[in-house]
C-alpha cells in the first residue's frame, strides 16, 4: 500500500472516523517508541550468595521435637 492510496482512502472516511485512525496511529507510534526499552531483569540465582550468615548451632536438633525423633 503506497502512501498516496492510503491518503485516498483517508479522505474518503467521516471526520469521527479519522479521529480513531489518528487515535490508532498515535498508539502505534508510542508503541515503536517504547518497545527499544528493556524489561525489568530478573535476579539471577546466586546473586546474594555471601550476603547472609547462619550462626553456630544451627543445625542442632531442636529439644521440643525429642517426642517426635
Amino acid at each position: 500500500m503506497t502512501d498516496l492510496s492510503l491518503f485516498l482512502k483517508l479522505q474518503t472516511l467521516p471526520n469521527t472516523i479519522k479521529g480513531e485512525v489518528l487515535d490508532f496511529i498515535e498508539f502505534l507510534l508510542f508503541k515503536k517508541n517504547n518497545r527499544k526499552k528493556p524489561g525489568p531483569t530478573h535476579p539471577k540465582a546466586g546473586c546474594m550468595k555471601g550476603t547472609f550468615q547462619v550462626g553456630p548451632g544451627f543445625d542442632d536438633p531442636i529439644p521440643d521435637f525429642k517426642d517426635y525423633m
